[in-house]
């Protein structure tokens, strides 16, 4: 009968060491997701730190023109856009021009710094609210 207890035991362990096992996986998993998402920021931050993705939001400066031309690049726009603190900087969008893109109320750009240019390869849009309290706009 002591047999049984001792396989009792090393069933007990062996559950325990897994249950360690799972919890330190699960541990290891959180923190690379939370380290691989990228954070809400500005310009200057971006230019501070170049090899850190950023989600940039800011307005689109309507006063100069988007520059995109598909017969050279279809996968390419670049355009000038103030961030949430008021600074101006080139932006280089490794897509197409968006569909409204010029309506749009605010952009967030996910990229890094390259120089003092913005390079995006993601693009958010809010586009204005067809609706104004309830009635729509004409």
């Amino acid at each position: 009968m002591e047999g049984q207890g001792e396989d009792k035991t090393n069933t007990m362990k062996k559950i325990h060491i897994l249950g360690i096992v799972v919890i330190a996986v699960a541990i290891g998993v959180i923190f690379t997701s939370l380290q691989s998402s990228a954070t809400y920021s500005d310009f200057a931050e971006a230019a501070a730190n170049p090899d850190t993705e950023y989600h940039v939001v800011g307005k689109l400066n309507k006063t100069v023109p988007v520059q995109y031309d598909p017969k050279i690049n279809a996968d390419e726009c670049s355009f000038v856009m103030w961030d949430n603190k008021g600074v101006e900087k080139k932006v280089v969008l490794h897509k197409s021009v968006p569909q409204d893109f010029e309506k749009s109320e605010q952009i967030v750009l996910i990229g890094k710094m390259q120089g003092d240019e913005f390079h995006a390869n993601e693009i958010l849009m809010k586009c204005p609210s067809k609706y104004n309290d309830g009635k729509p706009q004409v």
